[in-house]
């Protein structure tokens, strides 16, 4: 799980740069098209738990604990909430909400099989 925990980390914090321009492309046609909606606001909420999910994931990789990865998993559901919650015309909001649930069952997977381990 260590290894894969890095290169969730990594893939995290290189797809949150992605998901802010996105947001913040998103944000201009909301405004420009004055339609009401906030999803380029909520991809940017999703893109800094993508960020600071993914570097807990990458500091707490090694960690016997399991508080890294309740984090962990707090951060990717705040983000998968936020995300369906207001997609809007935004649909690849969507995308990044069900990569967060992945990547917050991976995390519970690990707590799960440190539970075995034990």
């Amino acid at each position: 799980m260590k290894t894969l925990k890095l290169v969730l980390g990594i893939l995290c914090i290189v797809l949150s740069a992605f998901v802010i321009f996105q947001s913040c492309a998103a944000g201009v046609a909301n405004t420009l098209a004055e339609n009401g909606e906030v999803s380029g606001s909520a991809g940017t909420v999703v893109a800094i738990m993508l960020l600071v999910g993914g570097i807990v994931m990458l500091a707490t990789r090694k960690s016997e604990k399991k508080g890294g990865s309740i984090a962990a998993i707090i951060l990717f559901g705040i983000g998968a909430i936020m995300g369906f919650a207001n997609a809007g015309s935004f649909s690849d909001l969507k995308i990044w909400s069900v990569f967060c649930i992945v990547l917050a069952i991976i995390n519970l997977l690990s707590i799960l099989g440190k539970k075995k381990a034990e």
